[in-house]
């Protein structure tokens, strides 16, 4: 409300004296990080429980089936999903990443397939995509000086006041390696795109520099490694160098991008240790962690 009408407006002033006022008669207060439970104590005088969002059930890992059935429906509409070349059996199904063999049904990634990059926004000012774009300009240019790095499908998705300014960005580049589309899923889609995708992006910054992007728990419940722009709490969640990468430019995010996909795919590579240790930390979900967290301080209040 601040950053819309300004500190001063009577509104947020109304706002804010309602908030500090009764938060502190409350018996039980929740907030999402331990930054923000130590500035409630600083400067509200207010005395909160840290409960970390957590991703829904439906935000997994998504079997390779569904994960060509998702790429032949967005291929139908987006053509970095389409095969990059006609298979030798005519009636074998081919996106740009998998094929299904049409007698045994079963779906495989295709060998020279690019890599899957995805990032979400509500293309609001407070997310920098000049920054996703620069350092995909940066990797074009590593793959055209010869390096051994993998052609790039990278997905923007989501609605909001910054995309057709970033649309027009986009189609002004000349990109040889790199394709870029931006779409809007079916809720349904969203998930399984998360856990069909190889790295996610993450460029949002906290206004108030005290909550977490819920885009990046949500990649984490589908064990998708990140690469997150810092921001002051941040650290609460993406764990540098173990479920993901943190950077504060477009230099840092291209020798990043640059890092995690040579020689792509490469099992013995960081991409894969990062999505180990992300299904190995066996997360809890968000009523798993409302039943054991939550339901206990409500229980004795």
């Amino acid at each position: 409300m601040g950053l819309v009408h300004g500190p001063n407006h009577p509104l947020v002033l109304l706002a804010k004296w309602y908030e500090k006022f009764f938060g502190r008669l409350s018996h039980l207060n929740l907030c999402v990080t331990n930054a923000m439970r130590e500035d409630l104590a600083d400067n509200w005088h207010i005395r909160a429980v840290t409960v970390y969002d957590k991703p829904a059930s439906f935000f997994k890992e998504t079997p390779l089936d569904l994960q060509h059935r998702l790429f032949m429906k967005l291929g139908s509409m987006h053509s970095p999903f389409r095969a990059r070349s006609e298979p030798e059996d005519p009636v074998t199904e081919r996106s740009a990443f998998t094929e299904r063999d049409a007698g045994s049904g079963l779906v495989t990634r295709l060998r020279e397939r690019p890599a899957l990059l995805v990032s979400s926004t509500s293309w609001t000012e407070d997310e920098d995509f000049s920054i996703l774009l620069a350092a995909l300009e940066k990797f074009e240019q590593l793959t055209l000086d010869g390096h051994n790095l993998p052609s790039l499908v990278c997905v923007i998705t989501g609605k909001g006041p910054l995309r057709e300014y970033y649309s027009r960005l986009i189609h002004q580049k000349h990109f040889q390696h790199i394709q870029v589309c931006t779409p809007w899923l079916e809720a349904e889609d969203y998930p399984l795109l998360l856990g069909s995708a190889d790295l996610g992006v993450c460029l949002h910054t906290s206004s108030s520099g005290l909550d977490l992007p819920m885009k990046v728990v949500d990649m984490f419940g589908c064990c998708l490694p990140v690469c997150a722009v810092n921001f002051k709490c941040l650290h609460e969640l993406v764990k540098h160098e173990e479920n993901g990468l943190v950077f504060e430019d477009s230099e840092e995010l291209a020798a990043q991008l640059q890092m995690l996909f040579s020689n792509f795919p490469d099992p013995a590579g960081k991409l894969n240790q990062f999505r180990k240790n992300l299904r190995e930390s066996q997360q809890l979900r968000w009523d798993e962690s409302w039943v054991q967290t939550v339901l206990p301080l409500v229980m004795d209040t």
